[in-house]
């Protein structure tokens, strides 16, 4: 039996009083307090206890458990409504870390999802739920980092063919639509649900991104995204899939010790990544692909490369990257600390970029520096040296084969020293 003193969580759809069951009306019609927004409170205020008190939470989230906790210590019996299921990217789970889940007997309506995916006509058990129900983010941007508000949203549609989101009055359908645009998704398709059980109600189905993205939407509205899984390779690509810059096509780090590098970083599926000297982009935008939940955040001084390296993160469609034009260490104190950090080129600081990130790597961090001299690899050691870190040097020495009239030979690649260092007083293993 539930115990009275509890507070209620009550789901509601725009149906109001129509859709709740026995239980739900009982809960009301007894309750001493009622807490929601102005608009479900609304859908309920008519049939409430004449003695009955409402209280409008809309801006004012926080001091609901207050709220909460003053009027069960009197006894009072309070029920907050909350949309669809409060346990579906909703107000429960929040409600509960402030108040203790014990606190809480939850009713739950049939989800807006739920809902909106009846009215779709299409199975929902395999897809992710996103958000993006939250203050204005403003227009996406390529290379937008962690803080822009559609970046988590984001990411969940770059990883997964079927999102499922709710959106906001600002962060609508349209914007979302001219967001998949600009991230290289023009193949996705919107499903829209719009002001589901109100008299007006809307459903647009298989919207093509580009139309969607010109279209006014009525909200509040639920949006399916759905595009065909990836089927290009994230880690290994050939060298020539990258725009480099002449002569040579040759300023990228080759395939053989790309691999090699990106398997010394040891890189977390979450791992926040510096590329000091991002030339093409190869190395960081194959270890963006390495961490999906992660970032990558580049930086590279010469313009033409800058412009490579942003080229083929679009081409490649890979949105946790961002990259900085400049010379390191400038900016590196406005990124967050890395869990790995790859040194393809250092522009002459890099006794001084060592000591850097050393000090800024997280514990079990990695440092990995690849070089073609003999002077490079000097600096290098005797800067680990001095700053009492671990390290180790592997010599990379590959061939490939090329033909040769009606045969094949094998030709010799510049040796490469890739350097794995690691500070000495962080436990690494």
């Amino acid at each position: 039996m539930t115990n009275t003193t509890n507070c209620i969580l009550l789901g509601i759809l725009d149906d109001g009083w129509a859709g709740l069951g026995d239980a739900a009306r009982q809960h009301l019609r007894a309750a001493d307090l009622v807490i929601g927004a102005g608009r479900t409170l609304d859908l309920v205020r008519p049939h409430l206890a004449a003695g009955s008190e409402v209280q409008d939470m809309d801006g004012q989230l926080t001091a609901v458990p207050g709220w909460i906790t003053a009027a069960t210590s009197a006894g009072r019996r309070v029920v907050v409504l909350a949309t669809g299921d409060p346990l579906c990217h909703g107000i429960a789970g929040w409600l509960g870390s402030k108040l203790g889940a014990e606190a809480l007997t939850v009713i739950p309506a049939v989800s807006t999802l739920q809902l909106a995916f009846a009215r779709f006509q299409t199975p929902w058990a395999d897809i992710k739920i996103a958000s993006c129900h939250s203050a204005d983010a403003g227009e996406w941007l390529v290379g937008a980092p962690p803080t822009h508000g559609l970046y988590p949203l984001m990411r969940a549609i770059a990883l997964h063919p079927r999102v499922a989101l709710f959106t906001s009055p600002q962060n609508d359908p349209a914007r979302l639509a001219r967001a998949l645009l600009i991230a290289g998704f023009p193949e996705a398709r919107l499903s829209v649900a719009c002001r589901l059980l109100l008299p007006d109600e809307a459903i647009h189905r298989g919207l093509p991104a580009v139309d969607a993205a010109k279209m006014a939407f009525s909200g509040p509205n639920v949006v399916l995204v759905e595009r065909p899984p990836e089927s290009a390779p994230a880690f290994g690509r050939d060298d020539l899939a990258y725009l480099q810059r002449s002569p040579e096509k040759g300023l990228i780090t080759k395939q053989e010790a790309r691999a090699l590098s990106l398997a010394k970083l040891r890189l977390k599926p979450d791992a926040v990544v510096w590329d000091i000297g991002a030339g093409s982009g190869s190395v960081g935008l194959e270890a963006a692909g390495l961490a999906p939940q992660g970032h990558v955040w580049a930086i590279e001084k010469n313009t033409a490369d800058a412009a490579n390296a942003r080229a083929n993160a679009e081409r490649f469609r890979v949105g946790n990257y961002t990259l900085c034009e400049g010379k390191a260490p400038t900016l590196l104190d406005t990124w967050p600390d890395p869990d790995a950090v790859f040194i393809g080129g250092s522009g002459g600081e890099l006794d001084e970029l060592i000591q850097l990130i050393l000090a800024r790597l997280k514990p079990v961090g990695r440092l990995v520096m690849n070089f073609v001299t003999l002077e490079n690899l000097a600096t290098a050691t005797s800067a680990l040296k001095a700053a009492g870190a671990g390290w180790d040097v592997v010599q990379l020495q590959a061939s490939r084969s090329q033909p040769i009239l009606d045969m094949h030979r094998m030709a010799a690649q510049n040796p490469v020293w890739i350097v794995t260092a690691w500070a000495q007083n962080k436990e690494n293993a």
